[in-house]
């Protein structure tokens, strides 16, 4: 064991904890009051993304709620490195997005492309002026709505002709300003909002963000509950006939697979629909390298996640490499057994949630006889390859799919990616299991 190895779990432990993150939210606040500053929200707006369309139009309600003084800014894309297959994260971000919007009763459809990017330059024009005006939240929904319209020979609203032309060095000094103070607080995507020191993305985070509000008393007269607060739908979940069977694509590598791993199942044995186990290689051992600040912020919003779930995390020993190898080649050992969904949630919790070195024997043999399997007979299936090239054919169709990320399901036609789209999942199975 590395001393690495043994260091991980204790420094993860605190660093992940939830005590650890009410402490520095409580010394947020507390250097807030001493400094005087308001509740500063500032807001990080990518114009031709279709998840900060969302949140713009949420941003009057959410003004509506809290006394709160937001400051807006307009960025780019993130950089390659933090999206390294571009073209399924621009196509897939556009599906994913309809759905929210039908569900929370916001508007943006999927045409099927991206604007055209005169169209997109004009409205960061526009909406940099309306910046300049101290009337964002006023015109961004407006601008997204004329940007994202099916029709592009659409003019722009009325109401945005009273604001002043800016030039383009105006747009873009803005913009790289923007970009560089979103680097410099460790981040990388649009569509975020962010509060003394955390990070919340789009309408899916939402609700951490209003809830951290509340806790400081930052909430107006009146105001209760949460616009959009996190829902898996297992609470509705019953035996269903016939339901599809569910293809969850995974790696023991993703946190957020490690704390959906045991509500998708859970969700399979509320309706009756058979989990398909479809694991990948992580990222990293693919060739998708993941910078710094995108592992960062994964782990710590996977924390805050995992903790409104109840799922156990946070005291964790990173599995790349071996140990990821070392548990993918026990998969089929498992299934064979009839101990798959068993086998995957002890090495998710034994990584993510205790610690355990799933590289070395005696870290892998806990996992695997918690998981009710004989570890003489997993010392022989470690020597067979064979998961190798299931890997490798789930990596196929996960990209045939048009998705390169876990956690993703497949229920019949329909595709959905993230740990937070259990109720998207349930909602596929009801319609064809009658």
């Amino acid at each position: 064991m590395s001393l690495k190895t043994l260091l991980m779990p204790m420094i993860t432990q605190h660093r992940f904890a939830r005590s650890t993150l009410l402490a520095k939210r409580a010394e947020a606040e507390r250097n807030r009051l001493a400094s005087g500053r308001p509740h500063r929200v500032y807001y990080f707006h990518q114009i031709d993304d279709p998840y900060s369309h969302l949140v713009a139009q949420v941003l009057p309600r959410l003004l509506s709620r809290y006394n709160i003084e937001l400051t807006p800014h307009v960025v780019s894309p993130p950089p390659s490195s933090a999206a390294p297959e571009r073209d399924k994260l621009v196509a897939f971000s556009r599906v994913d997005a309809a759905l929210l919007a039908q569900r929370h009763g916001l508007n943006f459809t999927d045409h099927r492309k991206q604007p055209a990017e005169e169209r997109t330059l004009q409205a960061n024009h526009t909406l940099v002026a309306a910046l300049e005006a101290g009337q964002f939240v006023e015109h961004a929904a407006a601008v997204g709505q004329w940007l994202w319209a099916a029709d592009e020979t659409q003019t722009p609203p009325e109401q945005l002709n009273s604001l002043n032309a800016v030039s383009n060095e105006v747009v873009q000094a803005h913009i790289a300003q923007a970009d560089a103070l979103r680097e410099k607080r460790s981040h990388y995507l649009g569509g975020m909002l962010y509060y003394e020191g955390e990070w919340y993305w789009g309408i899916d985070r939402l609700y951490h963000l209003e809830q951290r509000l509340q806790e400081v008393g930052a909430q107006r007269s009146g105001v209760f509950g949460l616009l959009f607060p996190a829902d898996d739908g297992l609470t509705h979940a019953k035996p269903l006939e016939n339901p599809p069977p569910i293809d969850f694509f995974f790696s023991f590598r993703s946190p957020y697979s490690a704390i959906v791993a045991p509500r998708i199942f859970e969700l399979g044995r509320l309706t009756g629909a058979t989990i398909n186990l479809r694991f990948v290689l992580p990222m990293v051992m693919r060739g998708l390298p993941v910078p710094k600040v995108k592992r960062e912020y994964i782990v710590h919003d996977t924390a805050r996640e995992a903790h409104v779930r109840g799922v156990p995390f946070g005291r964790l020993n990173d599995p790349v490499g071996k140990p990821t190898e070392r548990g993918l080649a026990l998969v089929p050992f498992a299934e064979q057994h009839g101990k798959g969904q068993e086998f995957v949630l002890a090495f998710m919790q034994g990584v993510w949630a205790e610690g355990i070195d799933a590289g070395s024997d005696k870290g892998l043999r806990k996992i695997v006889e918690r998981a009710g399997l004989p570890w003489n007979g997993a010392q022989a299936a470690l020597q067979d390859d064979i998961w190798w090239d299931t890997a490798q054919t789930n990596r196929e169709e996960l990209f045939a799919l048009g998705l390169w990320g876990v956690p993703s399901f497949k229920v019949g036609n329909t595709v959905l990616w993230g740990q937070d789209r259990l109720w998207a999942v349930h909602n596929a199975l009801r319609p064809q299991s009658a």
